[in-house]
């Protein structure tokens, strides 16, 4: 079932998130229904606070980005290792490398991209959709996702990271999806 998306400017996308376990109820098809938001947004992560729930769960592929690279594009992350993962009460362990520019957007900051600094490398644990505990590196294109998603559900957006004088000139766009006046080829929950 495709959900909808949580709008810029609702509570629950600035909610550190809860942890969950194994019994927590309907996880599979809350799942399921997450994988499929992401892809009919046409997105490669989503959170559960942008679909409307306070748990530590995101999911991520960065499989069609990377097999979209250009010559270019593989030159500049020659160890890009693409994902289709499935994130459950995540936590950064270490992050490390160069930080470096990339031109970020988000689901439930529709029409808004801009240049975001990261770091390179991540080091995550977290436990996958079997409760099965992980502990992986990632870098690249890849942690940059990982970063963005694991941002929601500690209640930080992309827009946190621009300077004052770029929230500013944002103001405009960002109160008008707060009102619902954008629009995307998915359902919005706009804030109250």
């Amino acid at each position: 079932m495709i959900l909808p998306v949580v709008a810029y400017g609702h509570p629950m996308l600035r909610k550190v998130c809860d942890e969950i376990t194994p019994d927590y109820p309907e996880l599979k098809p809350l799942i399921a229904n997450m994988w499929e938001t992401m892809y009919h947004t046409n997105g490669v992560g989503i959170a559960a606070p942008q679909i409307n729930k306070n748990i530590r769960l995101f999911v991520v592929d960065t499989i069609q980005i990377v097999e979209g690279f250009d010559e270019e594009d593989k030159r500049q992350y020659p160890n890009e290792k693409p994902i289709k993962e499935v994130f459950i009460n995540a936590q950064i362990i270490a992050e490390g490398g160069t930080p470096w520019s990339y031109n970020e957007g988000c689901l439930s900051i529709p029409k808004v991209r801009e240049d975001i600094r990261r770091n390179e490398t991540i080091t995550i644990q977290y436990v996958d959709e079997h409760f099965q505990p992980q502990t992986k590196e990632f870098s690249g294109i890849t942690a940059r996702v990982i970063l963005h998603e694991y941002d929601h559900i500690e209640g930080k957006l992309f827009i946190d990271y621009l300077s004052p004088l770029k929230k500013r000139l944002l103001k405009k766009k960002l109160d008008d999806i707060s009102k619902g006046k954008v629009r995307v080829e998915y359902r919005m929950v706009l804030p109250k």
